[in-house]
């Protein structure tokens, strides 16, 4: 493959609800780039997208996919992204490298959630976006319903650029609207024939073509002027205008395709030409050392890791884009996140599994390398001594579903380690962790079936048998009243004895809590909670009746208590303690005495001082269909939530509501099955609150009954 320089490359990223055809879409796009010569299906399994033995399983994608097509002298990047709304990380990284989104919407179904949230993120980040209403061929096709919802939801930026002359079955010819020309394919699709529009065609054509123009206009003010004095445009000012209104997001234009015909793609490919923005047109990235980058091959040498995978007989395939310079093969650069060096050993540009080794990329473009030393996903590499610093790294959206797993066999858990690391190398929306809290091995995700994904690749490709769990709760424990404990250890056993005596107070802290006068304070410590709240530890012993080198010891056992709670093993929090009298031994008294001695004397002091069970609550917002809110509301008041409001989101409700995470085990499934899969959600940490009454019953009762079991 030849090198395309940067004004000749075109990056784009497809994105889409799930079933709205961006694999098959992809698969017209290769045949017509010349990658291909023949197209692949879903249901064959032969699809370049779809290559991984899970999607293969699944009949859909699970990771993005990096494309390429070669033509008319230009060099299209695209990317192929999952649908389902478990994969949006997918979609994250994929926007960051790319200038303009492809979305797909299907004509038989229209807006979508996935679709909803995916608009919702491209708004976010800036990126212009194409709308492309596929399955058009299909007899429930519904072009009108879909144009209104999306003006509805999307708003009047939305411009038809083509309309269906036949949509449903039988369809092949779509009217478009600059050219006034009729498209007409062949049972085969591919290159469209160009036809004269007549009639009723021809005047709706002419009456968008008006709003085409003037959007065009709107695009730069010397053809807004131009537009106002002449009352037109030219060709070429149309062009230029609308290529920037694009850009800027001030039109959302709208094109037609049936992808599984392979019907609108050679008109695709032609306006991602004639209407994308190339690299150094698109918006300059400055860095974290404030150099500007901006696609050009005078800009310093950078290239930013977007994605990692791991494949069989090659290893962990790096993906990167060249925000400046060139990256040639053999070439050192530095990583500017972590220092290491590392030597470019061969470039690749790729079509799914499909690699072709190339000398060198260019400002702009999209590669892949091979056996990077120590550089992941989101990491930058630049020339020695550049000093460029490191490109923003794309966001990694929230963890919704939390489980514990552990290893069916306890011989497979260092194994379960080393498969969890590296599939979160390819992953980064993928946690997992030892929770020395929970006393459990964590791992979160955006969704039930992101966690299954998980769960498949252990199984089917590490091969460990795994067992996952509920999550248990991270509760706190806290106080609401003053109470006074003592404790004496004595230990007798021959030799030397262990003996410590500890009088002391607890209450609870708040914010300019008042001293006790019966105390004289000699001394004052103040912690700040690795897990949240404080403990203020006072030192009021007089006359000499604790020596003050055993206070740190005093200390440590309070603490040692504290974060294995007297009610339930949880972290404790919010306590103030006065340690106010005690006895020592002569010859007995040491560290490890007056350890124990504090800490049993906490644990009955905090018993008495009316202690309370703080739960997690989350800010949790549910993204639901108007007419399924009825059910969604009841769901969250049974799980002991609490609706904060409602705001509309175009055709769809957010539910905002403050919800304990006790409650919310497995709610993504729960939420799938009352609104059919058409509601998503995310969730928040808020504040600890303290837990009903019947609760705290009912939590201490089960803690009191696995301490028997223990035992």
């Amino acid at each position: 493959m030849k090198v395309y320089e940067t004004t000749k490359i075109r990056n784009i990223n497809i994105v889409g609800g799930a079933k709205s055809g961006k694999t098959t879409l992809s698969e017209s796009m290769l045949l017509l780039g010349g990658v291909i010569t023949r197209r692949g299906t879903i249901e064959d399994k032969n699809t370049v997208s779809d290559y991984h033995e899970i999607e293969l399983a699944k009949l859909n994608s699970v990771s993005s996919t990096v494309l390429y097509a070669e033509y008319k002298d230009h060099k299209i990047n695209f990317i192929d992204n999952p649908g389902f709304v478990d994969y949006m990380g997918e979609i994250y990284a994929s926007t960051k490298v790319t200038d303009a989104a492809f979305m797909l919407i299907n004509a038989q179904e229209g807006i979508e959630v996935g679709t909803e949230m995916q608009w919702r993120m491209l708004s976010k980040t800036g990126a212009p976006v194409v709308l492309v209403v596929n399955q058009l061929d299909h007899e429930k096709a519904n072009y009108e319903e879909v144009l209104r919802e999306l003006k509805e939801d999307f708003g009047n930026k939305v411009v038809p650029f083509q309309f269906p002359v036949n949509a449903g079955v039988g369809f092949n010819a779509i009217a478009d609207v600059l050219s006034n020309k009729l498209l007409k394919y062949g049972k085969d699709g591919g290159l469209a024939t160009v036809e004269e529009l007549t009639g009723d065609n021809a005047a709706k054509a002419e009456e968008l073509k008006a709003f085409l123009v003037e959007a065009a206009a709107e695009g730069d003010e010397a053809l807004m002027e131009k537009f106002f004095e002449e009352g037109t445009l030219s060709p070429e000012d149309i062009a230029k205008g609308l290529k920037l209104s694009i850009k800027n997001r001030d039109l959302f234009p709208l094109i037609c395709v049936s992808a599984k015909q392979n019907m609108g793609v050679d008109y695709l490919l032609d306006f991602a030409i004639n209407n994308i923005i190339s690299p150094d047109e698109g918006n300059p990235v400055v860095t974290s050392a404030d150099v500007t980058l901006s696609s050009k091959a005078t800009d310093p040498t950078c290239a930013y890791i977007f994605k990692t995978s791991i494949e069989s007989h090659l290893g962990e395939v790096s993906y990167f884009r060249v925000y400046g310079g060139e990256i040639s093969e053999g070439m050192e650069l530095v990583n500017t996140n972590n220092e290491g060096k590392e030597k470019i050993s061969q470039i690749n540009v790729v079509a799914g599994k499909n690699r072709q080794k190339v000398a060198k990329v260019v400002a702009g473009d999209i590669a892949a390398t091979i056996k990077l030393r120590d550089s992941r996903t989101n990491q930058t590499l630049a020339s020695p001594k550049s000093n460029i610093g490191t490109v923003a790294p794309f966001e990694i959206p929230e963890p919704i579903y939390f489980t514990s797993i552990k290893a069916a066999n306890s011989s497979d858990d260092e194994k379960l380690g080393v498969a969890l690391n590296d599939l979160q190398k390819t992953d980064p929306t993928l946690k997992a962790g030892f929770s020395r809290e929970l006393r459990q091995m964590v791992v979160s995700g955006l969704g039930e079936l992101h966690i299954n994904t998980m769960k498949w690749y252990l199984n089917n490709i590490n091969k460990i048998d795994i067992e996952l769990f509920p999550c248990k709760i991270p509760y706190r424990e806290t106080i609401t009243k003053t109470a006074k404990a003592n404790y004496r250890h004595k230990k007798q056993s021959g030799g030397a004895g262990q003996f410590g005596e500890v009088h002391l107070m607890v209450q609870p802290y708040v914010e300019g809590y008042t001293f006790p006068t019966e105390f004289p304070v000699r001394g004052t410590d103040e912690y700040k909670l690795d897990w949240g709240g404080r403990l203020m530890f006072h030192n009021c012993i007089v006359g000499g009746s604790i020596d003050a080198r055993f206070m740190p010891a005093i200390l440590k056992g309070i603490m040692e208590r504290m974060e294995q709670g007297p009610l339930t093993g949880s972290y404790a929090r919010d306590i103030v303690v006065y340690v106010y009298d005690g006895k020592m031994h002569p010859v007995d008294s040491n560290e490890m005495a007056f350890k124990l001695a504090g800490r049993n004397a906490f644990r009955e002091a905090f018993k008495n001082a009316g202690p309370k069970i703080m739960e997690p609550v989350y800010d949790v917002e549910v993204l639901v269909p108007e007419d399924m809110m009825g059910g969604v509301m009841t769901d969250l008041q049974n799980r002991r939530g609490i609706v904060m409001g409602m705001d509309p989101e175009g055709r769809f409700q957010k539910i905002r509501a403050q919800v304990p995470l006790a409650e919310m085990n497995r709610y993504a499934t729960t939420l799938s099955s009352l609104t059919s899969g058409r509601a998503t959600y995310s969730l928040k940490f808020n504040e600890y609150r303290q837990v009903p009454t019947d609760v705290q019953d009912r939590l201490l009762k089960e803690y009191a009954e696995q301490q028997g079991e223990e035992e």
